[in-house]
C-alpha cells in the first residue's frame, strides 16, 4: 500500500514537471533557460516510466475485497448436460433409488399430493473412483436441471468470511436457475466435525453451508448431492435428515457390475474375437471403475505401441499387470544374487498360496515394476463378501510365506517383505480390532482404546502373525521341491501362468503334504 502511494506521487509530480517543461519548450521564458534538451528528456522519460509502473500496480491490486468478490469463481456451471443413467453402467440398484428423486423433479405435483418432499439432500460415500461425480451429472442430465459443480476446497479460504459468502452466491444461484443440482465433490473439506481446535473460517463456512441447507424454500426445486471418501470426518449437523437425507455407499463394483463398465469403455475399441469380457471381469475383483476405465485405454495403447489393428487377450493381460503391479522396468539391473532371492520369494508367496487355496493365482513374475523387484497376482475365484477367520489367517500365512521362503532357504531375510509386513499387519488389526477375531472377544475396539492400549492390541496382532507366519515355514519346510522348481523356471523364464503353476503342481500330486 505504501508503495502505490509512493509511485502515485512521483507520478504526479513528474507530470507537472513535465507540463512546466513542454510548456517552456515552445514558450521560452529567461527562468528555465539553463535547464538543458537532455535533462528534459530524462525527466519526461521517468514521468512515463512512473505512470505505466502506477497504472500496472492499479490494474492488479492484491486486496481481500477483490478475494470475496470472486465467489462465483470456484464454481463450475455445466449448464444442462447430456449425461443420462444409460451412461452409467453398473449401479442399478443406486439408480433405481435415485429415481425417486428424479421423479419429484420432473412430476412434483404427484409428490406433493401425497404431502411428500423432495430430498433436500443426497450423500454419496465410498472409496475413490465409484462413479460419484457421474451418478451426480446423470441425476442432472435426467432431470435436465442445470449442474453446478464445486469442490470442498474451493470454499476453504484464509480470508475469514468468504467461504460463507461464496456458499450462499451458490445456493442463491441455484435458486434462480432452478430445477438445478447442486454437486460439491470432497465435502468433508468443508463439513468436518468441528471441534475447540477448527479453523474458524472452515467453521463459518460449514455453519453456512447448513444455514443454507435448512432454508431451502419449498416452491425452488433444489437438490443438494454431496460426495466423500470419508464419511466418518462429517460433522452430525450436516448428516441429519432435513439436510442430507439419504446416505448411499457407491463401493467398487461386482462381477456383473464391472462386465457393464467393460463393455461400456470398449464398445467404441476394436477388440479380437477371442475376448471374453466377463473373464477379464473376473480378473479384476475389487477394483473401482475409474482402475477398469484406465484397463481398457491401456490396452488400446499397449496394442497400438506393438502396431496391431486389433487389441488381444494379451494386451488385456498386460494392462492389468500394468495397473495393479505398476510400470514395467526396462533393462533393470539386478544382482544375480537378488535375482534368486526374489525367484525363492515370490515362489515361496506361490506355493503357499496355492497349498492353501486362498486365491487363484493368475501369475508369477520376477520381472521389476514398480519399486516391487517382482510380483505374485492373484484373485479369488468367485465374488466375497464374507471371510472366514480361518481364510483370514491363510490370507496372512500367504502374505508372510514369502519371507518365510527367505528364512527356510538363505537363513536370511530381506526388505523385500515391506509391503506383504504391512497388508499382514492390516488384516491381523482388523481381526483385533474390527471383527472380534482375537483373545479379546467379540468386541470392537474404537480409536480412543487403540491409542491408550496400544501394547496389549500389539500383543494380539503379532500373536496372529508369528502364527502365520509359523505355518509358512512349515509348509515351505515340507514341500521345499516344489519351491525349488517354481523358483527355476521363474529364474530361466522371468514369469509363470496359472497353466503352467497348475502343471507343476501336477507333476508333484502323489507327494504333496497338504499341512496346514
Amino acid at each position: 500500500m505504501q508503495k502505490k502511494k509512493l509511485v502515485f506521487i512521483l507520478s504526479l509530480l513528474g507530470i507537472v514537471v513535465s507540463s512546466i517543461l513542454f510548456f517552456d519548450k515552445f514558450f521560452p521564458t529567461t527562468q528555465l533557460k539553463h535547464i538543458a534538451n537532455s535533462d528534459r528528456y530524462i525527466i519526461w522519460s521517468l514521468t512515463i516510466i512512473f505512470l505505466i509502473y502506477y497504472l500496472k500496480l492499479e490494474s492488479n491490486p492484491q486486496l481481500v475485497p477483490l478475494t470475496i468478490s470472486n465467489e462465483k469463481d470456484g464454481v463450475k456451471n455445466d449448464n444442462k448436460l447430456n449425461i443420462s443413467f444409460k451412461d452409467v453402467a453398473g449401479l442399478e440398484e443406486i439408480k433405481e433409488e435415485l429415481e425417486e428423486t428424479i421423479g419429484f423433479i420432473n412430476n412434483s405435483d404427484k409428490y406433493m399430493k401425497m404431502g411428500a418432499k423432495i430430498p433436500k439432500g443426497i450423500l454419496f460415500y465410498g472409496p475413490p473412483g465409484t462413479g460419484k461425480t457421474l451418478l451426480a451429472k446423470a441425476v442432472a442430465g435426467e432431470t435436465n436441471s442445470t449442474f453446478l459443480y464445486a469442490s470442498g476446497s474451493e470454499f476453504v479460504e484464509k480470508y475469514v468470511g468468504v467461504g460463507a459468502k461464496r456458499v450462499r452466491s451458490l445456493f442463491e444461484k441455484a435458486k434462480k436457475e432452478s430445477p438445478s443440482i447442486i454437486f460439491i465433490d470432497e465435502i468433508d473439506a468443508i463439513g468436518a466435525k468441528r471441534n475447540l481446535d477448527s479453523n474458524n473460517e472452515k467453521d463459518q463456512t460449514l455453519n453456512q453451508l447448513l444455514v443454507e441447507m435448512d432454508g431451502f424454500n419449498t416452491s425452488d426445486t433444489v437438490v443438494i448431492i454431496g460426495a466423500t471418501n470419508r464419511l466418518d470426518l462429517l460433522d452430525e449437523a450436516l448428516l441429519r435428515p432435513g439436510r442430507f437425507d439419504r446416505h448411499i455407499f457407491i463401493g467398487n463394483p461386482n462381477m456383473k457390475a464391472r462386465e457393464k463398465i467393460l463393455e461400456v469403455h470398449t464398445k467404441n475399441k476394436p477388440l479380437q474375437k477371442e475376448i471374453s469380457i466377463s473373464e477379464i471381469a473376473n480378473k479384476t475383483h475389487g477394483l473401482s471403475g475409474a482402475e477398469l476405465a484406465n484397463i481398457a485405454n491401456e490396452a488400446a495403447i499397449i496394442a497400438v505401441r506393438k502396431n496391431k489393428s486389433k487389441i488381444d487377450k494379451e494386451d488385456f493381460n498386460q494392462a492389468i499387470e500394468r495397473v495393479l503391479a505398476g510400470l514395467e522396468v526396462k533393462n533393470p539391473s539386478v544382482l544375480l544374487k537378488e535375482k534368486k532371492t526374489v525367484a525363492i520369494h515370490e515362489s515361496g508367496h506361490a506355493l503357499v498360496s496355492k497349498i492353501l487355496k486362498t486365491d487363484m493365482i493368475q501369475k508369477i513374475s520376477i520381472i521389476p515394476r514398480g519399486q516391487a523387484l517382482g510380483y505374485v497376482l492373484k484373485f479369488p475365484e468367485e465374488e466375497r463378501y464374507l471371510l472366514t477367520k480361518r481364510e483370514l489367517i491363510y490370507k496372512i500365512t500367504g502374505l508372510l510365506a514369502g519371507r518365510a521362503a527367505e528364512q527356510v532357504i538363505f537363513n536370511e531375510i530381506t526388505t523385500g517383505a515391506k509391503d506383504d509386513l504391512t497388508k499382514a499387519t492390516q488384516i491381523a488389526q482388523e481381526m483385533v480390532c474390527s471383527y472380534g477375531m482375537s483373545d479379546f472377544g467379540n468386541i470392537s475396539i474404537d480409536e480412543y482404546y487403540i491409542r491408550n492400549s496400544f501394547d496389549e492390541i500389539r500383543e494380539e496382532i503379532k500373536k496372529i502373525t508369528d502364527s502365520c507366519f509359523e505355518n509358512a515355514l512349515k509348509i515351505i519346510e515340507e514341500n521345499k521341491i516344489i519351491l525349488f522348481h517354481i523358483a527355476d523356471i521363474l529364474m530361466e523364464k522371468e514369469s509363470i501362468t496359472n497353466e503352467e503353476l497348475d502343471k507343476i503342481f501336477k507333476e508333484y500330486e502323489s507327494k504333496m503334504d497338504y499341512a496346514t
